[in-house]
């Protein structure tokens, strides 16, 4: 992918990260405790979503409440397609070189069908603003929900059990450093330049001849696609789905990571999932021994806090780089 006229080799480091990922997997992996290997999958997974979301709330300034339903039709729908054809095709699946062709095929379809969906809901919701376009996603969030609780081909209120377990941390590594080389990529591009100009100043950019609502569908969509891939990552890590998994309250958790770590910082995104996704396990004893699950409530007065403290988030609109030249430059001292 080369948005900005850059060589394919200028962007060695994410494809040594990509190689090094696949490294990891073929080696070591295995021999990490299974607690911590789960925790590290799901920090993975939240960066994907958060990244994503981050694309329309931060980058364009669209608040979106239903980014949980595009990560539902990812997930259910790569699921179910993955326990047809083991029913159907079961040799496939003692194949490694097979199955994971079948699963990256499967992740895609769902990722496509969550950009499609997107799409259906940005193009008429994303010409509404603010409080107005919070409220449509959020509806669009519970209506994916309560559709697929009434679906009982998936599961409906049982749930979906039995889904192969195909995630690993290599397809987890692979599509956070893809997500993350997108976004990136896309956002110093010139369609990056749209997003900002419709955060920024909506009227303006549409005075300067800013295509405003194809660049907000755009933002949608990828955004939208990349939550479909983690849903079936999810999907087939956990190996069981329940409605109830992708309710508002999921969505409400990614809306945190992006906020704690700044609306339009990539590697803030990726700082707060980590954060938020240790917390979570922290807090788990707690949970335990007062009976109660206090999660939500500390993450609210967390992001309160937070708020007060600090309302642009940890590293506001920029990024981790920006922060580190400061501190060397600071340790340099001024130039005479």
């Amino acid at each position: 992918m080369n948005l900005s006229g850059r060589p394919i080799l200028a962007n060695w480091p994410w494809l040594l990260g990509l190689v090094l990922s696949w490294i990891a997997q073929g080696t070591f992996i295995d021999q990490i405790d299974p607690y911590f290997l789960t925790i590290v999958i799901y920090i993975g997974i939240n960066i994907i979503l958060a990244a994503s979301l981050n694309l329309v709330t931060g980058f364009t300034g669209q608040f979106s409440l239903g980014h949980a339903g595009f990560m539902s039709i990812g997930g259910y729908l790569s699921a179910y397609l993955t326990l047809s054809c083991q029913t159907a095709y079961p040799h496939w699946f003692t194949n490694p070189g097979l199955s994971a062709a079948l699963f990256l095929g499967l992740l895609l379809i769902g990722g496509v069908f969550s950009g499609l969906a997107g799409f259906l809901v940005g193009l008429p919701s994303l010409r509404l603003k603010g409080d107005y376009l919070a409220i449509v996603t959020l509806g669009f969030g519970e209506m994916i929900r309560v559709i697929v609780l009434n679906i009982q081909a998936v599961g409906g209120a049982r749930g979906l059990p039995n889904i192969p377990a195909l995630t690993n941390f290599g397809w987890t590594a692979t599509f956070l450093i893809l997500t993350l080389f997108v976004i990136w990529r896309l956002v110093k591009s010139p369609y990056g330049r749209e997003f900002l100009a419709v955060r920024e100043d909506e009227v303006a950019a549409e005075a300067m001849g800013v295509p405003t609502t194809r660049a907000k569908v755009r933002a949608f969509v990828i955004g939208a696609f990349f939550a479909g891939i983690a849903g079936g990552l999810f999907a087939h890590y956990l190996r069981y789905l329940n409605p109830q998994t992708f309710d508002f309250n999921r969505s409400f958790e990614i809306i945190i990571m992006v906020v704690l770590g700044g609306m339009g910082s990539v590697s803030g995104s990726v700082i707060a999932a980590i954060l938020l996704t240790g917390l979570h396990e922290a807090l788990r004893p707690l949970q335990e021994i007062t009976r109660v699950d206090l999660r939500m409530v500390i993450y609210s007065l967390l992001l309160i806090f937070m708020m007060l403290l600090r309302p642009t988030g940890l590293l506001g609109r920029h990024e981790l780089s920006y922060y580190l030249r400061k501190l060397k430059t600071g340790a340099r001292g001024p130039r005479s």
